[in-house]
């Protein structure tokens, strides 16, 4: 009787664990799809590892079985830092970062045996990461930030520049100046429509007076 309840039991925990990879795969299919830093393996390994972690938790920690899963959300921390870098104007790479951290939760409810838990945050984890997309974009088009910087002969067409923003509904901001070989470059940060955005990027390349930019 003890025999069948270990193979029942030992059969549930293997049901676990290929749930937990097919999650990790949906989440990490995604990933990848948007060609991002980390992608399928990488989801599948950490919906995996914490879904045995867990298991493992469970089973051997007997006085203190949350021992072993409080020290999962500890190491995923550092993968999670593994993936975030420094872009030109921006950090990238933290969306991913947090998307493995839930994967990881989710790998635990799993192991836990919450599958139905798991299963509603897969989804939710999902439709943030595609349904979202499509508000951010909306709110990009009306509210886009974008640092410029632009080299100009002389000071006196840092007022130019200015005008320039004006006509073009954008907001602007001085960040810094860098006079390098009779040439000053100025970094501009820039607030405001994606559309005039661009119209600004086409009067800067006809523009005389502007030297070179870079955004």
């Amino acid at each position: 009787m003890e025999f069948l309840q270990d193979h029942y039991t030992v059969k549930n925990e293997l049901v676990l664990i290929f749930i937990s990879v097919i999650l990790g795969l949906l989440i990490g299919a995604e990933r990848e799809y948007r060609n991002k830093s980390a992608g399928l393996r990488t989801f599948i390994l950490v919906c995996f590892g914490s879904c045995l972690f867990t298991i493992l938790s469970i089973k051997i920690g007997v006085a203190n079985p949350d021992r072993l899963a409080a020290n999962i959300i500890t190491g995923i921390g550092f993968l999670g830092a593994g993936v975030i870098f420094k872009g030109d104007n921006k950090i990238d790479g933290i969306t991913t970062a947090t998307t493995i951290w839930a994967t990881a939760s989710i790998g635990m409810a799993v192991g836990s045996g919450y599958v139905y838990f798991s299963l509603l945050g897969t989804v939710l984890v999902l439709l943030i990461l595609s349904s979202l997309t499509y508000l951010q974009t909306f709110i990009d088009n009306y509210h886009k930030i974008r640092e410029y910087k632009i080299a100009v002969a002389s000071s006196e067409n840092i007022k130019h520049c200015e005008t320039i923003f004006k006509e073009h509904h954008l907001k602007y901001m001085m960040i810094k100046q860098q006079y390098t070989q009779g040439n000053l470059s100025v970094t501009w940060r820039l607030t405001g429509k994606n559309n005039h955005h661009e119209e600004v990027i086409r009067c800067l390349m006809d523009d005389e007076k502007i030297i070179a930019y870079q955004f």
